[in-house]
C-alpha cells in the first residue's frame, strides 16, 4: 500500500508542476499584452513625432501629387474638335421631322466642306422611291438618279453649278388614297402600265377623235368604253398611283478667287458620258476638284486633301485626312466619305499614308505608307495592309528587305528617300503586288504573299549582279524604258500601264536630256513573267514633246478597251522654258498646267486644261454606289507611342511663363483627340525639346530643326516655311500610351520654359 501512494503522490505533484507551468506561460503573455497595449496608450516622444512626420509627408505627397497630375499651370488647352466631332455638331440639324415634299429641309453644303453639293430631307406617308434630277446645261451635264424605296428620305445632291440659281426636280409615285381616286386616264393608271388594248388608251384615243369643245361643253364619252373603264379599274384601286412632280432652287455661291479656272480645249458629246472627271491637287492651297464634259466646276472640297481619290466598292470616296503626320507631306492617314464631305470612318496609321492604296475584294486596303521607327530614317519604303473593320495593320512589306538602297539611282535620289513609292496595286491574278519606285527608275513586281521579287521593269545600269535576273528583257520594235514613272497598274488582260514622266531619261549624268528636249508618255506594255520579257504596245505622249512633259506626279488609266484617261498633271515651266523639278522646287516665273486628254481608238475625244498641278485624275459617276446614312463616323486605327528622347525624374520648380520667349519663337499648342502638336520657329542651330511634366516626370522630345533636300517635292502643300526668324517646325506628340494631366514646356538651347498651358491626355 505505501508503495502504491508514493506513485500517487508522485503523479499528484507532476500535475501541480504542469499546472504552475501553464499558469506562468499565461502570466507572462498577460503581461506582454498589458506593457504593449500600455506603448500605445501612451505613446513616447519620438513615436508621437514620427507619427505627425508620417502623417505630414504622405499628405505633402499626395497634395504633390495631385498638382502634378493637374500640371502645375492652370491655362487647359482645350481640345479641338475634329472632322468627325464637327460632323455631329452639324448632323442635329439634319430632320426630317415636319418636312414634306411640299415644304423639304433644304441644307446647303451640309457638312461645310462641300460647297456645290446639298441634302433634301422629307418625310413620306408610304415608301416611295424619289427620282433626283439636278439640270445640267445639255442633256449629257444633266445628273438623274433614282433613289431606294423609303418613308425618310435624306436625297443628296451633287453636280451644282457655282455663283448659280440651280434648278433641282424631284418625282415619285405614290399611292392614291381611296377618297382621292380620280378616273380620268390622264392621272389614274392601274400599276403604272398602260396597255395599247386598255380601256383607258381607248378612252384617250375616243377622245382624241370625237369629243369636241362647244363653249365650255364637250360631248358625251362613249358608255362603252366608260363602262369597260370602270370594270378594268375597279379590281386594281389599291394599285393607283399618282405621280409627284416638284421643282426646287438652290442658289450657290461664287468659287474661291484662288480656284484656278479650267480651258476646254476638245469634248466630243456624241462619245463622251456624263461623268465627272475628279482631280486631286498638288500645289498649295489648291482643292480637289470634279469638271464635266462642258469644262464648268461641279464639285470641290475645301478641306486639305491630297494623293489617290478613287471610290471603293461600297461608293464611298476614300481620300487623305487632312492632318500631317510629318513633313513634307505624310498624313495621318484616310478618310472614307461622301461627295457631300460626310465622313463614314477615319483610318490612323502608324507610319501614316502618301500617294496611292488599293482596295482588295475583302474590303481590307494596302497602302504606301512609312516605318519612322526604322534606324535608318528612311521614307516611302513600307507598305502595310490595314483591315478595315479593326483598323489593325494585318501585314508589313519593308522594301529595305527586299531591294538594295543603293542601286539604280536616279538624279533624284537621297539616302532617307530611296525608293520613293508612288503607287501601289494589286494583281489577284498572281498574287502580285506591283510598285513603283521613281528614284530607282523602277517599277518592281513581287509575290504578295512570298515577298520574293517576280520581276523588275526598267534599265538595269547600276544595279547590281543580284538582281539582273530579275529584270524583263526589252522585245520587239520602238521600245522604250520608263523614267521616274506613275501610276503603275495591271489591266484585266494582264498588260502592265504606267504613266513614263521621262526625267533624263538616262542614267548617266553626261546623257542626260534636257526638259525642253524631254516628253512624257502613257505607255502599255506586254509583259512574259515566266521568260521575263517586254514589249512595247503603245504609247501617248511622245508625239506631243516637251508641251506635255510632267517631271513628277500624273496618272494613266484604262476605260475600257482602246479606252484611255491621260494625265499630263505636272507641267511647269521657268521663265517660259519647260522645268525639270517639281513645282515646288521651281524658281523665276513659275507657269503651272495640267492637262487630261480621253482617247478612244486612238482618237482625242477631250482634253482639259487646268492651270495648276494635279496629281491624278479619276473619271467616275458622281451617283454611282449612292447610299447615304446617318450613321456615326468609325475611328479605328491608331497613330501608336511617339518615344520621347529622354525620361527625367524630378521637381519642376519653373513656374514663370516667359511671354517674350513664347512671341518671338511663335509658340503653338493644338490638343487633338489623339495627338498634341506643337509648333514653333527656330534657327537650324537650336537645340529644341518639348517638355511634359506630370508625376515628378518629365518626358522631352526632340523636335528637329533643319530643312530637308527634297527632289521631289510630289505635293507642296507643306514645305517648311523659313524667314530671318527662322524655320518653321512641329513636334506631333501621340497621346498613345499617356495617361492624365500634363504641363507643357520648351527646352530651348538647355534652358526649360515655361508655355503656361497644360493637357489632358485621358
Amino acid at each position: 500500500m505505501s508503495n502504491t501512494g508514493t506513485r500517487n503522490e508522485r503523479t499528484e505533484t507532476i500535475s501541480d508542476l504542469s499546472l504552475k507551468l501553464k499558469q506562468q506561460k499565461q502570466a507572462k503573455k498577460s503581461k506582454i499584452r498589458v506593457r504593449l497595449t500600455q506603448r500605445f496608450k501612451k505613446p513616447t516622444y519620438f513615436t508621437a513625432h514620427f507619427m505627425v512626420f508620417l502623417v505630414v509627408f504622405v499628405s505633402l505627397v499626395f497634395c504633390l501629387a495631385y498638382l502634378s497630375n493637374r500640371g502645375e499651370n492652370t491655362d487647359l488647352i482645350r481640345l479641338s474638335p475634329g472632322q468627325i466631332a464637327l460632323q455631329k455638331e452639324y448632323e442635329k440639324d439634319f430632320t426630317s421631322t415636319g418636312h414634306t415634299i411640299k415644304n423639304p429641309n433644304i441644307i446647303l453644303n451640309p457638312y461645310k466642306t462641300s460647297p456645290l453639293t446639298a441634302l433634301i430631307i422629307f418625310e413620306t406617308e408610304e415608301e416611295v422611291s424619289p427620282t433626283v434630277t439636278i439640270q445640267g446645261k445639255d442633256s449629257k451635264t444633266t445628273l438623274s438618279h433614282n433613289f431606294v424605296k423609303a418613308k425618310k428620305h435624306y436625297l443628296p445632291i451633287y453636280g451644282l453649278y457655282p455663283d448659280t440659281t440651280n434648278k433641282i426636280r424631284i418625282t415619285y409615285e405614290t399611292p392614291v388614297k381611296t377618297g382621292e381616286q380620280k378616273t380620268n386616264a390622264s392621272i389614274a393608271r392601274s400599276g403604272n402600265v398602260i396597255d395599247e388594248h386598255s380601256a383607258a388608251k381607248k378612252l384617250e384615243q375616243y377622245e382624241s377623235e370625237h369629243i369636241t369643245e362647244v363653249g365650255n361643253q364637250f360631248t358625251p364619252v362613249n358608255h362603252e368604253i366608260n363602262q369597260e373603264l370602270q370594270k378594268e379599274s375597279q379590281p386594281n384601286l389599291k394599285n393607283i398611283v399618282e405621280t409627284i412632280d416638284r421643282e426646287f432652287e438652290i442658289k450657290t455661291e461664287p468659287l474661291p478667287e484662288n480656284l484656278p479656272k479650267a480651258t476646254l480645249v476638245t469634248s466630243d458629246k456624241s462619245k463622251l458620258s456624263s461623268d465627272f472627271y475628279f482631280f486631286s491637287p498638288a500645289t498649295k492651297n489648291n482643292y480637289m476638284t470634279a469638271y464635266d464634259i462642258n469644262g464648268d466646276l461641279r464639285w470641290y472640297l475645301k478641306n486639305t486633301a491630297l494623293w489617290e481619290n478613287t471610290k471603293l466598292n461600297n461608293g464611298h470616296l476614300l481620300i487623305s485626312t487632312e492632318r500631317l503626320i510629318n513633313p513634307p507631306y505624310y498624313m495621318t492617314g484616310l478618310y472614307e466619305i461622301d461627295l457631300l464631305g460626310k465622313i463614314y470612318a477615319e483610318y490612323s496609321l502608324p507610319g501614316g499614308y502618301h500617294h496611292d492604296y488599293f482596295e482588295l475584294e475583302n474590303g481590307n486596303l494596302i497602302v504606301a505608307s512609312n516605318n519612322f521607327s526604322n534606324q535608318n530614317h528612311t521614307v516611302e519604303d513600307y507598305i502595310v495592309e490595314l483591315d478595315r473593320k479593326t483598323g489593325q495593320v494585318v501585314k508589313r512589306v519593308d522594301l529595305q528587305k527586299i531591294l538594295k538602297k543603293d542601286d539604280g539611282k536616279n538624279e533624284n535620289w537621297t539616302e532617307y528617300d530611296w525608293f520613293h513609292n508612288n503607287s501601289v496595286y494589286y494583281d489577284k491574278n498572281s498574287d502580285s503586288l506591283i510598285l513603283s519606285g521613281r528614284h530607282q527608275d523602277a517599277v518592281i513586281s513581287i509575290n504578295y504573299t512570298t515577298t520574293d521579287i517576280n520581276w523588275i521593269l526598267g534599265d538595269p545600269t547600276n544595279w547590281s549582279s543580284f538582281y539582273q535576273k530579275y529584270f524583263l528583257k526589252p522585245i520587239g520594235q520602238n521600245f522604250e524604258y520608263q523614267w521616274s514613272q506613275h501610276a503603275a497598274k495591271i489591266t484585266p488582260d494582264g498588260y502592265l500601264t504606267l504613266f513614263d514622266n521621262g526625267n533624263n531619261k538616262s542614267k548617266t549624268p553626261e546623257s542626260y536630256i534636257k526638259a525642253s528636249n524631254s516628253y512624257s508618255r502613257a505607255v502599255v506594255y506586254k509583259i512574259d513573267a515566266a521568260q521575263r520579257t517586254v514589249e512595247q504596245i503603245w504609247q501617248y505622249g511622245k508625239e506631243r514633246g516637251s508641251d506635255f512633259y510632267s517631271p513628277y506626279i500624273s496618272d494613266f488609266d484604262l476605260l475600257s478597251q482602246n479606252h484611255y484617261l491621260v494625265l499630263s498633271g505636272g507641267i511647269v515651266k521657268s521663265d517660259g522654258i519647260p522645268s525639270n523639278q517639281p513645282a515646288g522646287l521651281t524658281t523665276g516665273h513659275v507657269e503651272l498646267l495640267s492637262n487630261t486628254v480621253e482617247l478612244l481608238n486612238n482618237q482625242v475625244i477631250f482634253e482639259l486644261h487646268i492651270p495648276t498641278n494635279n496629281y491624278r485624275v479619276e473619271k467616275m459617276d458622281p451617283y454611282a454606289g449612292v447610299n447615304y446614312t446617318m450613321q456615326g463616323a468609325k475611328q479605328l486605327g491608331t497613330l501608336d507611342f511617339t518615344d520621347p528622347e529622354e525620361r527625367k525624374q524630378g521637381f519642376i520648380t519653373n513656374t514663370e511663363v516667359d511671354q517674350d520667349f513664347l512671341k518671338r519663337h511663335d509658340i503653338t499648342l493644338r490638343n487633338e483627340e489623339d495627338r498634341l502638336v506643337v509648333s514653333g520657329r527656330f534657327h537650324r542651330e537650336d537645340n529644341v525639346r518639348v517638355g511634359l511634366y506630370r508625376n515628378f516626370y518629365t518626358n522631352l522630345y526632340q523636335v528637329p530643326v533643319s530643312k530637308h533636300p527634297y527632289t521631289a517635292l510630289c505635293v507642296d502643300v507643306f514645305s517648311e516655311d523659313e524667314n530671318q526668324n527662322g524655320l518653321m517646325v512641329t513636334k506631333y506628340i501621340n497621346k498613345d500610351g499617356l495617361r492624365g494631366n500634363y504641363s507643357v514646356y520648351i527646352e530651348y538651347n538647355g534652358k526649360l520654359y515655361n508655355t503656361g498651358k497644360y493637357f489632358n491626355a485621358k
